[in-house]
């Protein structure tokens, strides 16, 4: 580690505090999606952020990323978007009178990849991020290209203006660890908006973290202890998933894994040195909502798969 150990842990809860309140200078509520969208970078999983347009998403992840002096990209998805404009591409250039390839690199060589209204791309381009996300690399021709740590894909997508769009297959939702919604402000914090974005300046941010300093404390975030009865818990809720009334497709061994090291992340972020069934029990829902895949009836009733997982975190007393 960059720093000590003792020292960092006993510092990070004010790392925490000066991250948040500079996100706070340009966001305005979006309390809950804040929180998740900090869990997933401490647990090192990537992020699916759901909402109606308009609700400053591309926002919140640019702002995380200056905060945090991490690279950033954006990638704005559209049904022509080919592979290579994701990953990247070999040139032809001339060098001392001979030709030679040089490797272009995409913008997902970044720590931190905005991949905008993903379920635009078409299925082929969609793919290309697949290889990134699980292996932290991109293969080009013969070669294979590590990407800098840490890494993350941010992506958003819209539940409405469906047509003409790609929806995520179910295997790759599952490389997301967290599926994070964002709700319409209610009318204060829709006044706090107006009156901070129609002045003569708009909030600016510092950064007041490195990238070496959440690479430390993601390590530093899988050692927060979690009692053995939590960690049956957790399994037990996953594997409810799997043969719950009404749902299709379960969660996979991926979503156990998740939802321990989410709720980690969280106890860590809120400097508690241990994990509660209150960090499983929120955990839950981002880390399971998009892994729920309910069937034509459940869907048919207005079933969601928030309401299928309260009803099996209720049974499992969690």
């Amino acid at each position: 580690m960059t720093k000590d150990i003792k020292a960092l842990y006993n510092e990070a809860p004010a790392i925490f505090q000066r991250v948040r309140r500079e996100i706070d200078k340009v966001m305005v509520g979006q309390n809950v999606a804040i929180e998740q969208l900090l869990v997933a970078i401490m647990a090192g999983g990537h992020a699916l952020l759901e909402s109606n347009p308009g609700l400053a998403k591309t926002l919140l992840v640019k702002t995380t990323a200056a905060t945090m002096g991490l690279t950033f990209s954006r990638i704005q998805c559209t049904p022509d978007l080919m592979p290579a404009d994701i990953t990247g591409t070999t040139i032809i250039e001339d060098a001392g009178g001979s030709k030679q390839f040089r490797f272009q690199p995409g913008p997902v060589f970044a720590n931190l990849v905005l991949a905008d209204e993903v379920n635009r791309a078409s299925p082929k381009t969609q793919s290309a991020l697949l290889e990134a996300m699980q292996e932290q690399q991109v293969t080009v021709g013969n070669n294979t290209y590590l990407l800098d740590k840490p890494f993350f894909i941010l992506a958003t997508q819209n539940p409405i203006e469906m047509e003409g769009t790609f929806p995520l297959p179910e295997a790759q939702l599952d490389r997301f660890l967290l599926k994070i919604t964002l709700d319409y402000p209610s009318f204060d914090e829709e006044m706090k908006i107006m009156e901070r974005y129609t002045g003569r300046s708009e909030p600016k941010v510092e950064q007041v973290a490195t990238k070496e300093d959440i690479l430390d404390l993601q390590r530093l975030s899988r050692d927060v202890p979690i009692s053995d009865d939590l960690k049956v818990g957790a399994v037990k809720v996953v594997l409810a998933t799997r043969s719950w009334q009404g749902v299709q497709y379960g969660a996979s061994p991926r979503a156990s894994i998740g939802l321990i090291n989410s709720s980690k992340a969280r106890a860590f972020l809120l400097g508690r040195n241990y994990v509660s069934k209150e960090d499983l029990h929120v955990m839950a829902y981002p880390v399971l909502r998009h892994r729920v895949i309910l069937n034509f009836e459940s869907e048919r009733k207005g079933l969601t798969s928030d309401q299928v997982i309260t009803e099996i975190l209720q049974k499992h007393n969690l």
